[in-house]
C-alpha cells in the first residue's frame, strides 16, 4: 500500500482526499498533515509551520502559501520523495508542477498514484450511436472522471462529447477564479478540454 501524505490549509485538500479514498480501491494510506492557523503575508522561515521529516512514499501539496509550498518541495527534494503540487509554479526543489491535477502524465516515480490518478484514460463501448459502457482507467483525484462518465451514460454520441467536459466542470474542484496565461484558460476549463479530448480519442479508438 502506497503512503501519501498530504499537506493542507483549512481542508484545502478536503475533495481530492475522498476521491482518492474513493477511486483508489484501496491502494493508498493518506496522512495529512494539515495548517489551519492564520499565517503571515511572508514567511522568512517556515520551520514553525512543517515537519522537520516526512515519512511517505509521495506528497501532495495542497498548501495554499507559497512560501509553505515553496519549502515543502525542498524537504521533499533533500529527503527525495517525490511531490505534486498541481496549479503552482514552484521552481524550487524537485514539485511537479501541472496546470491542474488531470493533466499530471503518468510517470513511473508516482508509483500507484500515477497509474490510478493524473491525465484521464477510458474505454468506451458504443451501440446505436450511445455511449453504452464508458470505464474509467485512470482520473482526476477529485473524482470528476468518474462522476463525469456516470452522467453520459446511455447519452447520445454527439450530445454526451459535448456534455463530458461540462459535467467535469462540475465536480472538478479547481479554483475556476484562477486564470493561467499560458493555457488562457482558468482550471476548470482546462479541465474540461483535457476530458472531452479523451472521450473523442476514446470513440475513435472504438471505431477502429
Amino acid at each position: 500500500m502506497q503512503k501519501i501524505m498530504v499537506f493542507q490549509q483549512n481542508g484545502s485538500g478536503k475533495t481530492k482526499i475522498h476521491g482518492i479514498n474513493k477511486f483508489g480501491e484501496k491502494q493508498f494510506d493518506i496522512e495529512t498533515f494539515d495548517i489551519d492557523v492564520p499565517l503571515p503575508l511572508v514567511i522568512d522561515d517556515t520551520s514553525p509551520y512543517l515537519p522537520e521529516t516526512i515519512k511517505a512514499d509521495i506528497v501532495l501539496d495542497y498548501l495554499k502559501h507559497r512560501d509553505l509550498s515553496d519549502d515543502l518541495s525542498c524537504l521533499c527534494k533533500k529527503l527525495d520523495i517525490p511531490m505534486i503540487a498541481s496549479g503552482k509554479k514552484i521552481t524550487m526543489g524537485n514539485a511537479v508542477c501541472p496546470p491542474v491535477c488531470c493533466a499530471l502524465s503518468r510517470q513511473s516515480r508516482f508509483g500507484d498514484y500515477g497509474k490510478a490518478f493524473g491525465t484521464p484514460e477510458i474505454e468506451v463501448i458504443v451501440e446505436k450511436d450511445m455511449i453504452a459502457q464508458i470505464k474509467v482507467l485512470k482520473g482526476a483525484p477529485c473524482g470528476a472522471t468518474w462522476n463525469a462518465a456516470k452522467k453520459i451514460k446511455n447519452m447520445p454520441i454527439e450530445r454526451a462529447l459535448t456534455r463530458f467536459g461540462l459535467e467535469v466542470q462540475f465536480f472538478c474542484s479547481a479554483d475556476p477564479a484562477s486564470w493561467d496565461p499560458l493555457w488562457g484558460k482558468s482550471p476548470v476549463h482546462l479541465a474540461a478540454d483535457i476530458h472531452s479530448a479523451v472521450l473523442k480519442a476514446g470513440l475513435k479508438k472504438n471505431k477502429e
